[in-house]
């Protein structure tokens, strides 16, 4: 399932990398008007931007599946996986209604190539959120899945439901907090109640005993990437428009009360990583591929000795 997740995002994401080349050579030959009122060397430097991004993309699905992944440095692929997960799966069913339904905003965008669009993002976030937990099994098989200290269950519940909670009294329609409730729309409701189940959802798979087969360690690094990635962009918009007040964004929340469920989100991301990812190894080795010499996919078991101490 994890293989098959990583070559699944990877071929979802290339319609994607050949619409936006299309479009850049379309514009670039003269025979495809570029979008709104931007110039052609504007289109085109928008366009290769998300070129770039897409083909990244690609080749980091294919790192978590194909061996050659195992090679690469461990740290800034995971943390790259990690926070593309994050983003991803906090919005796919809102991406996956927005595609049903039909209501989107694509502009002159003919309706096959938007639908095209927003199922690529889909099935690019569903093969992440399955590629890397068996990834991370793979590259750490000694990773420990026994449950945590009692001090720090406290603090992961405390900062992971924290925001969680807020949000999902918001999603409910709970005014405490929000400086305009009138500008809440469909949208900012589904948006929020998402970010609220995965805050509970991450929480809660560092407090359970989670089973040999992951599931539930799977679930914590895609809630806790969808914590720190979201409210981590969320975090410096959000003094933006407190700041610059423009016209043309008008959000619910008081921007104090955001801005300080995101920073404790933001935290709350980073400690449950730390606590997914404590390795049973020193700290000079806790990045380094276990695997290469262990069987792939076996988990340390509560109360196994450190690797220097065998």
């Amino acid at each position: 399932m994890s293989r098959a997740g990583g070559y699944g995002a990877a071929l979802a994401m290339t319609p994607y990398l050949l619409i936006k080349v299309s479009w850049v050579v379309g514009a670039l030959a003269g025979v495809l008007p570029t979008g709104s009122d931007a110039s052609v060397a504007e289109w085109v430097v928008l366009n290769g931007v998300t070129i770039v991004m897409a083909a990244v993309g690609i080749v980091l699905a294919l790192a978590l599946v194909r061996p050659w992944g195992m090679r690469i440095p461990a740290p800034p692929l995971a943390l790259a996986a990690w926070v593309g997960a994050g983003f991803l799966v906090s919005v796919l069913p809102f991406a996956l209604v927005t595609t049903v339904a039909g209501d989107d905003d694509s502009g002159d965008m003919p309706a096959w190539e938007g639908a095209l669009i927003q199922a690529a993002f889909v099935t690019t976030g569903l093969g992440l959120a399955l590629a890397l937990p068996g990834y991370v099994r793979r590259r750490w098989p000694h990773l420990r899945t026994d449950r945590i200290g009692a001090p720090a269950r406290r603090w992961v519940l405390a900062a992971g439901a924290l925001p969680g909670v807020c949000w999902l009294y918001w999603a409910a329609g709970g005014t405490v907090g929000l400086a305009r409730p009138d500008q809440r729309d469909a949208d900012w409701r589904m948006l929020t109640l998402l970010g609220g189940l995965w805050a509970l959802t991450a929480t809660a798979a560092a407090w359970a005993r989670p089973p040999r087969r992951l599931p539930l360690v799977a679930l914590g690094w895609l809630g806790s990437g969808s914590l720190f990635a979201w409210s981590g962009w969320k975090l410096p918009l959000t003094g933006y428009v407190a700041l610059a007040e423009p016209a043309d964004a008008v959000p619910p929340e008081h921007p104090a009360v955001a801005a300080a469920l995101h920073a404790v989100a933001v935290v709350a991301g980073v400690s449950l990583l730390r606590v997914l990812t404590r390795g049973t190894g020193s700290r000079r080795d806790e990045f380094t591929d276990h695997g290469r010499n262990e069987p792939a996919g076996r988990l340390g078991r509560p109360g196994d000795p450190e690797p220097d101490q065998r």
